[in-house]
């Protein structure tokens, strides 16, 4: 796995794929700079051994035109802010006013192209559109986790006109090394906790888990899916009628592969879906009807927590219960809290997928983790045992 450390930049044009799809407020400052951080170390590395960096990136989904409000000027300030650098904005992607500020760019500098996907042929992978990117730089890095799933034209087809000279940032490195940890160089005992919605949306990724873990702790709303398919009752909680076959395979499946399944005991339900709805704890296969399930109960977190302590490597995709109301966010804490506890004797623990991500940050629990991943989708697919077109695009 070819990487930055592998080459020396002086006087070279780095061309990276960064990630700085960054969330923004009404006047456009960015409300969150994680990813933007999460670029930093690779673009220093660069520009201490002496060259230029040319950032490419996409924000949100202009769908192929030039918008405003998609501009990477807006958020060209807060790069500056954070790399130290004064970042020069080129006006438009391949246009002639990017050519002209990369032939000027000189050592030591950056320089950030427009959004990439102002251009259709970007999401589409167009190879032209790619091969005028790649005349910009003399060595491709690829740090965006965040879009490595894509096949676009920044992200995966550009490495083709860098046969010798491409790796990965040093986030890319991070992220892979990560995920790697728990699918096959974890010590054990492994867990993972997957909580969310839907079985059906995780159905792959425990598939391709099950020789990896010892331990699966399932939580949130697809925990009552699983609870019907035993026979219990689930009151009004959210359930896949249609999954209840899927349900008792994949605790079958665990069987066969010896991965020890954790369901909740108790549950803490509600009347209503919302934070002020009067609420009981009851036991998890007997919510009684025209209630819903909204958290786990205290007895369940206090079983969680001692898996947790006796691990030595831990997976967490997705929160317990509806944590966004704090009524209903104690289970998910009492989580967080127990992998903050095992992080600090010394477990490796990776987050990933949007809300459990949501909630670290907000909660507090990101420097408490081992690594909190800055890609969803494709940290995902990678679970799920998928190639990411970005990341085989550096190793072929």
């Amino acid at each position: 796995m070819k990487t930055i450390n592998d080459y020396n930049f002086e006087n070279k044009k780095a061309l990276i794929r960064v990630d700085f799809n960054v969330p923004q407020d009404e006047n456009l400052n960015v409300t969150d700079d994680t990813r933007i951080k999460a670029a930093k170390p690779t673009i220093d590395k660069i520009l201490k051994d002496g060259g230029a960096v040319i950032l490419m990136s996409h924000l949100g989904r202009p769908k192929g035109e030039f918008n405003d409000k998609y501009s990477l000027k807006h958020i060209a300030p807060k790069v500056s802010e954070i790399l130290g650098v004064n970042v020069i904005v080129a006006n438009d992607v391949i246009g002639d006013d990017a050519k002209e500020k990369v032939a000027n760019l000189k050592a030591g500098e950056v320089l950030l192209l427009e959004n990439v996907r102002f251009h259709n042929e970007e999401e589409n992978g167009d190879k032209d559109f790619a091969k005028q990117l790649a005349s910009f730089g003399d060595i491709y890095v690829n740090d965006a986790f965040g879009t490595a799933h894509r096949a676009h034209a920044s992200t995966a087809i550009i490495a083709e006109f860098f046969p010798e000279n491409k790796c990965f940032g040093l986030l890319m490195e991070q992220e892979l090394v990560a995920i790697n940890k728990v699918l096959t160089d974890g010590e054990k005992p492994v867990t993972a906790v997957l909580g969310g919605s839907k079985v059906s949306s995780k159905i792959t990724i425990i598939n391709n888990i099950l020789p990896a873990i010892d331990n699966l702790i399932i939580g949130g709303g697809m925990t009552y899916t699983f609870v019907k398919a035993n026979g219990g009752k689930i009151g009004t909680s959210l359930v896949e009628d249609d999954k209840l076959d899927l349900a008792k395979e994949i605790l079958a499946e665990c069987e066969k592969h010896n991965v020890k399944v954790y369901l909740p005991i108790d549950n803490v339900v509600a009347d209503d879906f919302n934070n002020d709805a009067n609420s009981q704890t009851v036991k998890s296969d007997e919510i009684p009807d025209n209630w819903m399930g909204m958290d786990v109960g205290v007895e369940s977190s206090k079983n969680f927590a001692e898996v947790i302590a006796a691990s030595k490597t831990i997976l967490w995709n997705g929160p317990l219960g509806v944590f966004e109301m704090p009524n209903f966010a104690k289970g998910t804490i009492a989580l967080g809290d127990a992998i903050a506890e095992a992080t600090k004797n010394g477990a490796f623990s990776l987050v990933g997928g949007g809300d459990s991500v949501a909630f670290v940050k907000q909660f507090g629990y990101d420097d408490k983790v081992s690594y909190v991943s800055t890609g969803g989708g494709a940290m995902l697919e990678s679970l799920e045992g998928k190639e990411l077109p970005g990341v085989a695009a550096i190793l072929n």
